[in-house]
């Protein structure tokens, strides 16, 4: 299969939350705004809800990517959708019905995508591949930003690639945690092809040029594994 096309999506939970439409347009060139949504229970902090990411989808033209890192995610993920997010993503482990769920998302007319936490195996959620547009994997533990990005988790997007590729589906790979210009690299030649990047991003001092340095790094990578 061609290589997919690398993105990259700034998480906005490192941005000034007192002014996220003007910290949105800072990031223009980025092809997600990655909303990292928390309830305080599944993971221990609490952000936006469906209100907010609805104020959030009308102040930007750039399309919102929703990680839900939220208990009863079957109830909660249509809402998101409805909200105005393009892609929604929950946790498998906070899914009673992962199929059914994904379906849902696709039907409301958002790409549906399903989040593994660091110690969650890819293995027995082969046969739902078909059923996904994105896969994410966690390179952190969920809850925070700012966390250093787990090297033994390479080993698990390597072998998630290997198995998209052996279905021949289209599902993108994305990674969430510590992901900088030290790190994208090695998760890219891994496989992965969607980057979530929050401190990175808005430490910066110019926030799009380091989308642009992010996303330069990882082609130049991809290009080499062909």
């Amino acid at each position: 299969m061609p290589s997919p096309h690398i993105q990259i999506t700034p998480s906005i939970l490192n941005a000034d939350f007192a002014s996220l439409g003007a910290e949105v347009a800072r990031i223009g060139s980025a092809d997600w705004v990655h909303v990292d949504v928390m309830d305080n229970h599944f993971v221990p902090n609490l952000t936006f809800g469906p209100a907010m990411v609805e104020a959030l989808a009308r102040s930007t033209s750039t399309p919102l990517d929703a990680h839900l890192m939220i208990e009863d995610a079957d109830v909660h993920a249509p809402a998101y959708v409805e909200a105005g997010c393009g892609s929604v993503t929950f946790h498998v482990e906070a899914t009673k019905a992962p199929v059914r769920l994904a379906r849902e998302i696709r039907a409301a007319g958002a790409r549906a995508s399903m989040a593994l936490k660091p110690a969650t195996p890819i293995e027995p959620y082969e046969a739902l591949l078909p059923e996904l547009d994105m896969v994410l994997l966690m390179t952190v533990e969920p809850g925070f930003g700012g966390q250093k990005f787990l090297d033994l988790c390479l080993p698990k997007i390597r072998r998630a690639r290997e198995l998209m590729d052996k279905h021949g589906v289209e599902t993108w790979l994305q990674v969430d945690g510590g992901v900088s210009l030290e790190t994208i690299e090695r998760c890219a030649e891994a496989g992965a092809d969607v980057f979530v990047a929050g401190s990175a991003v808005y430490n910066a001092d110019d926030p799009d040029a380091m989308v642009t340095a992010l996303r330069t790094a990882a082609e130049a990578v991809q290009e080499q594994r062909g």
